[in-house]
């Protein structure tokens, strides 16, 4: 079954949207995720899994291969599907209400 390119990318942004708030924000199932982030901590990696923005960019990678059936605008899609995550992610946010 085809999908259309704009369903292909609205697929996309959600899919990285989903995947890295489980990474960044979340604990996973049995604290899976919390306890790969404390193993991870000092490493470059985790101090990716530290901010959403950063991981986005990395999760949306394999994510655009799968989606993006063009080599030549692959960046843009790239780019796009990680921003598309961050607004996202950015419009969902809940405010900390201890301040």
């Amino acid at each position: 079954m085809l999908f259309s390119s704009e369903f292909r990318f609205l697929l996309a942004a959600l899919t990285t949207w989903r995947l890295t708030h489980l990474l960044v924000e979340e604990d996973g199932p049995w604290d899976i995720v919390l306890r790969l982030r404390v193993r991870l901590k000092a490493s470059t990696l985790g101090k990716a899994m530290d901010c959403f923005y950063c991981s986005s960019l990395w999760i949306a990678v394999p994510i655009t291969l799968a989606v993006n059936y063009s080599s030549h605008d692959w960046v843009l899609t790239w780019l796009a599907i990680s921003g598309a995550s961050c607004l996202l992610e950015r419009a969902t946010r809940r405010e900390d209400s201890t301040n």
